[in-house]
């Protein structure tokens, strides 16, 4: 596409875009893709988007994940170690034992709806 190019780009966790998309829906005529996405962020949405960020932000404090990772954790809020495994499967770091369930310990903290 001519005139059209990323010019940053940073995760952001899927209550956000869930907050973002409702306050569009309510302005616009939202399109089919955006309709398919928001039913898709409302549905895996486990987390309120104040818990995702603090989840986020904590993670990020313990320098154990970058930004990415902190993002897809808070968004998949995985239970046990087996669950945050499925998450660093394909990525180049591998955390120990005790860095995975420090990373639990901290998911714990919060409520999370089902």
């Amino acid at each position: 596409m001519i005139g059209k190019k990323t010019l940053e780009s940073e995760p952001i966790p899927a209550a956000k875009v869930k907050e973002i998309l409702e306050d569009f829906v309510e302005k616009h005529e939202p399109s089919y893709e955006q309709n398919v996405t928001l039913s898709h962020v409302t549905n895996i949405n486990k987390l309120s988007l104040e818990d995702t960020e603090k989840i986020i932000e904590e993670l990020e404090a313990t320098e154990i994940v970058n930004k990415k990772l902190a993002v897809r954790i808070a968004d998949f809020v995985p239970r046990d170690l087996a669950d945050l495994r499925l998450i660093f499967a394909k990525e180049h770091v591998s955390p120990s034992k005790e860095e995975m369930e420090a990373i639990l310990t901290i998911i714990e903290k919060y409520d999370i709806r089902d």
